[in-house]
């Protein structure tokens, strides 16, 4: 295996720190961020599949005339399908994220995607309600898992120069999985395809991408930081690090002397920053974005299904992809904590003159302008960062521990807002639920500032504040491979 002749430093971690953009990070982008695709698309196209399947099942159930009583049993029923895959992915991202700290992330890479893959078949032959909520249950596990692993394994393999870059694009595939369900719809509705058809359609395609990526993960080596840093394999780890890179990447072969053990009391405050930011983001994110036919029927009452997806099209494309490219493309220049707060600021701005300008809320064009922008400032903002900062703040030993928690709370605030927005759009009205949000993205700008550091331009281990790191002083060439760190070459 041909080997580079530049300089590396000799230890795994300082090595990936330093490593240039190579083949083997694309490699880990792609196949982290098909996850990513799939979560979006089988998290956001429910809303599109409610809106087609709950009129022929209510009649199903009830007749064509149910009584009030039975309406508000529907409305439940329905309100928990459309959010019970978020509070799964609160429980999938506890789990995995925690056993993959205990026992390494490669024997749990796959699951996750399998679990999604499952989920999606069995929701596309759902016969009612019930079954609905079982498969539902069953991918929003597998995507909980997805969340921790696949940031944690970016971050993981990611240089010090690029690593915001390298993890924002794997959670962009997000943006392409929001984008995918809403113009799959748009097409086969056009079309002239039956409604049940096309739902059944769009939830089962989420299982070809998850089923896609399940062998390229299984057989993905362990990751070298964790091998190197959490259980003192060094050899093991630099060996593994040479053969995935292709060489790209070189190691010292000498085990550590010690491993790391930080304390999760340790990190109480960063969990206030990150999980907390999460929450309030995804409270607010997942509420308008799985709602959004319901949202857009507000705004423009007498508009079809097919021309309210064409608008759901049109805001998420134009708007939040470009918040997306604009957040990793700047976040190691600017700083994750700086675009986080400018975010959550534009994010309060644009939901409170939605809310306080009434014809804001009855003008089409006006509204999704204002409403484009804040999905804009959403993306270029917390919720790139969120999932970026989380795979950075913790140590080696805790780290998708770290961010399992903090996207598990952020998908346990998506569940509440998704459930709970028809209660709060009765109870405070259309403009009221936004007036809400902007106060909650009000609050994201302040536990940002007093909880969340800044790790742009630090290394993966500063980061985290592993008390043991200190930058390797001695670098070797491939030449002096062999040579134990600290002896004479």
């Amino acid at each position: 295996m041909a080997v580079n002749n530049e300089l590396h430093a000799a230890e795994v971690s300082e090595a990936l720190n330093e490593v240039k953009f190579s083949g083997f990070h694309l490699r880990t982008i792609i196949t982290a961020g098909m996850g990513f695709f799939t979560s979006a698309y089988d998290l956001a196209v429910i809303g599109t599949a409610i809106a087609l399947f709950a009129g022929p099942w209510m009649a199903k159930m009830y007749g064509a005339h149910p009584t009030a009583h039975q309406k508000i049993e529907f409305a439940f029923l329905i309100g928990l399908i459309g959010s019970i895959s978020l509070f799964a992915t609160f429980l999938g991202a506890l789990f995995f994220g925690a056993i993959a700290d205990k026992f390494g992330r490669k024997r749990i890479y796959g699951i996750e995607a399998a679990l999604m893959a499952i989920g999606a078949v069995g929701s596309a032959f759902a016969g009612g309600p019930i079954a609905m909520l079982i498969w539902r249950t069953v991918m929003g596990f597998g995507i909980g898992g997805d969340y921790p692993l696949s940031a944690v394994i970016m971050s993981e393999y990611a240089n010090r120069e690029n690593r915001g870059k390298m993890v924002g694009m794997v959670f962009s595939g997000q943006a392409l999985g929001f984008l995918a369900g809403p113009v799959i719809a748009l097409t086969m509705l056009a079309a002239g395809v039956s409604h049940e058809l096309t739902w059944r359609i769009l939830l089962g395609l989420g299982a070809i991408p998850a089923a896609a990526v399940i062998i390229l993960r299984r057989t993905m080596p362990e990751s070298p930081r964790w091998m190197a840093r959490a259980k003192g394999q060094g050899k093991e780890a630099a060996a593994g690090l040479v053969a995935y890179s292709e060489g790209a990447a070189v190691a010292a072969t000498s085990d550590r002397a010690n491993v790391i053990k930080e304390p999760l009391s340790k990190y109480f405050p960063t969990l206030i920053g990150t999980a907390g930011c999460w929450f309030l983001l995804d409270y607010v994110y997942y509420g308008n974005t799985v709602c959004m036919p319901q949202i857009i029927n507000q705004v423009a009452p007498h508009a079809t299904i097919l021309t309210s997806t064409a608008w759901n099209v049109l805001i998420f494309g134009i708007f939040a992809v470009a918040g997306y490219v604009a957040a990793f493309m700047t976040c190691d220049k600017l700083g994750r904590k700086f675009i986080q707060i400018l975010g959550f600021a534009m994010m309060a701005v644009t939901f409170g003159l939605i809310g306080l300008v009434p014809q804001l809320s009855t003008m089409v064009v006006p509204f999704i302008l204002v409403f484009g922008i804040s999905y804009f400032f959403t993306e270029f903002g917390p919720n790139v960062t969120t999932f970026i900062l989380a795979a950075e703040l913790y140590p080696v030993n805790l780290r998708t521990t770290g961010h399992g928690i903090s996207a598990g709370l952020g998908k346990f605030g998506a569940f509440l807002g998704v459930f709970l927005f028809p209660v709060i759009g009765a109870t405070l009205g259309f403009r009221g639920s936004l007036l809400l949000s902007a106060g909650l993205a009000v609050l994201g700008v302040i536990v940002t500032v007093i909880f969340v550091k800044e790790p742009a331009g630090k290394s993966l281990e500063e980061a985290g504040r592993e008390s043991d790191w200190e930058p390797a002083q001695k670098v070797i060439t491939r030449d002096a491979m062999q040579t134990p760190v600290g002896a004479s070459a």
